[in-house]
């Protein structure tokens, strides 16, 4: 992932792991899938990844768009 900076402090954000309540990392809904998936309602995901600022605690999600 690239390096994020805080908008509030300016200095680097470091990575931090995220999870749901049911120890899953979490994810969204980027689309319908094609094909045969698709018919049956499932829908292309991708993960999120979490980032804090050290300074003042500022934690922010970006997804895992290649």
């Amino acid at each position: 992932m690239a390096q994020r900076r805080c908008p509030d402090c300016s200095v680097s954000m470091e990575s931090v792991s995220v999870r749901d309540g049911e120890g899953m990392k979490p994810s969204i809904a980027t689309g319908k899938r094609e094909g045969l998936l698709g018919k049956i309602g499932l829908r292309n995901t991708t993960k999120l990844r979490g980032v804090c600022c050290p300074e003042c605690g500022l934690v922010r999600l970006y997804a895992d768009i290649e």
